[in-house]
């Protein structure tokens, strides 16, 4: 049997990715927005819009954004008008 050799590719094209520490998420919920980032997958709406029905149930803030497609990165644009408008962000991947 023949030995081969298998190259694996990052998808995501970077050469050096970034490395972020990740936050402390807060004590609480109460007072702070949360962003609900759809990013165009099949029924993430749903899971969403049931999500943020239980958030503002419980008096919680939420703030609705989504990307067009999920074939394409966020713009510039929206990630910054996340950061502007919200304090935690849930993102919705679902099939």
């Amino acid at each position: 049997m023949t030995e081969s050799t298998v190259t694996l590719h990052d998808p995501t094209s970077e050469t050096a990715p970034a490395t972020r520490l990740r936050r402390k998420p807060p004590a609480s919920l109460e007072g702070r927005t949360v962003a609900l980032f759809d990013i165009g997958k099949s029924r993430a709406d749903e899971f969403l819009d049931c999500l943020e029905t239980r958030l503002r149930a419980r008096g919680i803030a939420t703030a609705r954004f989504a990307k067009p497609t999920n074939a394409k990165p966020a713009t510039n644009a929206l990630l910054d008008d996340i950061a502007a408008g919200a304090d935690v962000v849930v993102e919705a991947l679902a099939d």
